[in-house]
């Protein structure tokens, strides 16, 4: 399973990054990091479109089996930078694409809008969010080594195995 990481924090050095490259790096997965990439604002015009970073996450998308989508809570929603980055594709880059969806949230009751919020944004794509969702927050990770706890680690490998058994179920459909 090709599967592709998009962090969608904004923030170079936050949780949201800790979590999507932790991911990356175990599951051998592509990563797309949006702390990393400048992204035009998207104004609806072919222009922006053709800018470098839009291109190469509309592959990256494209050629995914599976893909995970990580965001911190901002305002009760996804980060404006991955919603941005969301906006410059279409049902073409993600119609029944397996998603999970992650959030990473400052503590207390946070994270649920964010995945609410991404899982509408899915459905607008034509992508098929599982029902497995994850909201890590802060005492989730071990800072001092840039990775989960255990009991983290294993909420995110049951998240991955839930989105393989949709992807090998929608592959299986379309042979």
């Amino acid at each position: 399973m090709k599967l592709l990481i998009i962090n969608g924090g904004p923030r170079k050095s936050g949780r949201t990054k800790m979590a999507a490259t932790y991911m990356a790096k175990v599951y051998k997965a592509e990563h797309f990091d949006l702390s990393e990439k400048e992204f035009p604002l998207f104004n609806g015009e072919e222009a922006a479109s053709q800018h470098h970073h839009v291109q190469e996450l509309r592959k990256l998308v494209v050629e995914a089996d599976a893909i995970v989508l990580l965001s911190p809570e901002y305002h009760n929603a996804m980060s404006g930078a991955l919603k941005n980055a969301l906006d410059f594709l279409s049902s073409e880059h993600f119609s029944h694409k397996p998603v999970a969806l992650v959030a990473v949230a400052g503590g207390g009751k946070g994270g649920i809008n964010a995945l609410n919020n991404m899982r509408t944004v899915m459905r607008g794509l034509y992508a098929h969010s599982i029902p497995k969702q994850v909201v890590l927050d802060p005492n989730c990770f071990d800072y001092e080594r840039k990775e989960l706890h255990s009991e983290s680690a294993l909420l995110i490998e049951q998240l991955v195995k839930e989105l393989t058994v949709y992807t090998e179920a929608i592959q299986n459909i379309d042979q």
